[in-house]
């Protein structure tokens, strides 16, 4: 995410979105009442009363301002889609004061208006930026002949496979058994280079099977095989990509990850409720009334909390009072586990009976 222009005394910010992850932000930066521009490309009718029977239009791309109403980010589409009445706008090709729907695009600049901006939303917007330039990491979960990847996004793990190999069982004879694992190894050696940016890989699985790869790596990729490391699971798939979540290997290799950090600071909330914890608060009006006493070190907010339950002067009290806010993603186990809970909870500084 790049900012290419801030007006603080105007409520106004210019941002590029570059990833997925930026768009995700966004999603929660942008709130029901803010205006958001960009270009925008509509198809426009002809109504000079000469239109051809079944003309669908001619596609045109002009610059368009909305007051929005609604904000949708699709997970599995990677789109971000902003809904309200239009504010701004060629007025030969659209009426004023009607609906549209913006779609927020990749290195295409957006403009962000609020009437003020709080202290969560800058902070939000600045930790996007700083992770832009940060790098990713990968979990392969290999059992037998299948690999399973997760690439660790800041809004949750994005899967990609299973990678299917043609390697047979130990105890049948095939003379190209060794040719078809190598092919395999390269399979899913292509698929992980596929993606920019890796910093580290977690080669995992419940068997010898990514021992193998690992030794593979080393042979014929050291360059890969030097930021890998190896993780036992229980299961392959998703489920063992699951365990190295909890494992909190990921955060140990990089402790800036925000999933991994997300899911660390829930286990330690589940930690302490299940201890009974007195300096605990889980729930929205338990943990409102902890904010308001000003008795919160750490809030854990759902994203589809902040803006549902008019979050946004509640965490300005926290970090007013120094505490520190962490926004939980709702597209991983953490997130879903503190939905369980109400969507928001707190660690406390002291006992609030």
């Amino acid at each position: 995410m790049k900012i290419i222009n801030e007006d603080e005394k105007e409520g106004i910010v210019k941002v590029v979105p570059e990833t997925l992850d930026d768009l995700w932000h966004l999603s929660h930066i942008i709130e029901v009442g803010d205006n958001a521009s960009s270009k925008t490309t509509r198809r426009i009718q002809d109504t000079s009363g000469d239109k051809i029977r079944n003309d669908r239009g001619v596609k045109k791309t002009f610059y368009l301002g909305l007051d929005i109403e609604n904000i949708s980010f699709h997970l599995f589409t990677g789109k971000l889609r902003l809904t309200g009445v239009i504010t701004r706008g060629p007025d030969d090709l659209i009426p004023l004061g009607s609906h549209h729907t913006l779609e927020v695009k990749l290195n295409t600049p957006l403009t962000i208006i609020k009437s003020r901006w709080p202290k969560w939303a800058i902070n939000r917007l600045n930790q996007a930026i700083d992770a832009s330039k940060k790098l990713s990491a990968i979990i392969v979960v290999l059992e037998d002949d299948t690999a399973t990847l997760g690439l660790m996004r800041q809004f949750g793990i994005e899967y990609y496979g299973p990678i299917k190999g043609h390697v047979s069982g130990k105890r049948i004879v095939d003379k190209n058994r060794q040719k078809n694992i190598i092919q395999f190894y390269e399979k899913v050696i292509e698929s992980i280079t596929k993606f920019d940016s890796i910093q580290n890989i977690v080669i995992a699985g419940p068997g010898f099977v990514k021992n193998d790869f690992y030794d593979y790596l080393k042979d014929k990729h050291p360059d890969l095989a030097k930021m890998s490391i190896i993780e036992s699971t229980g299961s392959g798939g998703r489920n063992g990509i699951s365990e190295i979540l909890k494992k909190g290997t990921v955060e140990k290799l990089t402790s800036e990850n925000r999933v991994a950090l997300e899911m660390g600071a829930i286990n330690n909330l589940l930690t302490q409720i299940s201890k009974n914890s007195s300096k605990v608060a889980y729930g929205i009006r338990e943990t409102k009334n902890a904010i308001n006493l000003g008795a919160v070190d750490k809030l854990l907010i759902l994203d589809t909390k902040v803006a549902g339950e008019d979050m946004g002067s509640d965490m300005d009290m926290v970090e007013n009072m120094k505490g520190e806010v962490m926004v939980i993603s709702s597209e991983h186990e953490g997130g879903k586990q503190l939905e369980s809970l109400g969507g928001m909870a707190a660690i406390l500084r002291y006992e609030i009976g």
